[in-house]
């Protein structure tokens, strides 16, 4: 099979490797889609992310969808055939966070495009069957694909507690400053203020969703009285503005990786009683994500703003360089 590899930063090089083999529990996907993330780039330029060091060759890409192809023992083999979308995690089921439903908390994880485990800018992939998620034909592939950062949002909107009537502020108009908007409006909020120095993410995100869009450039947010704040940017400054705009005893939720220290506002946060907390990826999201995109509730083939074809993975990696890009797609197959 193809398969696009990061070999050094900066460089992505095409290879032909084995197809992989599905092991008991496993089914083998094709790769329809794959979108490209922030993490991805990271990689591709830095060969890092935070600790996450990148020592041999990568193959990148972790929001993939496909159809199953074989199966390994253990799985019915009516699932063949199947259009699915790929929760790209295989926890080890018997530590303690997995067993207690928090299986994105294990610390065992081996997770599509963290070193050294390989991604899906290839042509198969294998996972556990209960993560390849079946679709309906009604979404499309890049949209099964999309349903990765979309359950990021998820995570991030169910923890800072949004329902019907929520005042909600996000910090970040990037894809998912976007989804986390689309999600918020799904969930009821009424009033959605996103903040963006970029004045073009500010005009699109006014189409996802956002009732409002702030330039923090141009002066202080101000106490805006929020029930929760959502950082999906890691800007130390935004996060600091974010907290002191909440409300008493309303939430905070950090999504951005951004700096590995910063200082907060303290003060703030005691004399307020905000609950502050953080979401790293995601666990149990997959059902509500497909469910949000089967009843238009959220539109993730909108941000869609560019599609590469495997052998261009690298221009697609860059593709967040280009004014108006939202989300690079890789169309696999």
């Amino acid at each position: 099979m193809r398969a696009a590899v990061l070999v050094e930063p900066g460089t992505i090089a095409m290879q032909e490797r084995p197809v992989p083999t599905p092991q008991a529990g496993d089914v083998l996907v094709r790769v329809a889609s794959v979108g490209v993330c922030g993490s991805d780039t990271h990689y591709y330029r830095h060969g890092r992310v935070g600790s996450f060091v990148v020592e041999s060759p990568l193959v990148l890409g972790h929001e993939a969808s496909g159809t199953i192809v074989g199966v390994g023992d253990g799985v019915d083999p009516a699932r063949i055939g199947q259009r699915v979308s790929i929760e790209p995690q295989r926890p080890d089921p018997d530590t303690v966070e997995t067993r207690s439903g928090h299986y994105n908390l294990c610390p065992h994880m081996q997770f599509y495009a963290t070193p050294p485990i390989d991604g899906a800018f290839c042509d198969y992939v294998t996972i556990g069957a209960a993560f390849a998620h079946a679709v309906p034909d009604t979404v499309s592939d890049d949209a099964a694909a999309l349903c990765e950062p979309l359950s990021v949002g998820i995570a991030a909107v169910r923890k800072a507690e949004v329902t019907g009537g929520s005042r909600v502020l996000i910090a970040g108009a990037g894809p998912i400053g976007v989804v986390i908007s689309q999600i918020c409006s799904a969930y009821g909020a009424t009033e959605i203020v996103v903040s963006d120095p970029d004045e073009a993410r500010r005009r699109q995100v006014l189409g996802f969703g956002a009732t409002a869009a702030l330039d923090p450039t141009a002066g202080p947010i101000g106490d805006l009285g929020v029930d929760a704040f959502i950082d999906a940017s890691g800007a130390p400054s935004a996060v600091t503005a974010g907290i002191r705009a909440v409300r008493p005893a309303g939430t905070v939720v950090l999504v951005g990786s951004g700096a590995e220290t910063m200082e907060l506002p303290t003060q703030v946060i005691q004399n307020r009683e905000l609950m502050l907390t953080g979401v790293f990826r995601y666990a149990n999201t997959w059902p509500t994500a497909i469910a949000l995109i089967e009843s238009k509730r959220v539109d993730l083939d909108a941000m869609v703003t560019a599609r590469f074809p495997l052998e261009r993975a690298a221009e697609a990696l860059d593709a967040d360089r280009t004014p108006g890009s939202v989300k690079a797609v890789v169309t696999v197959s």
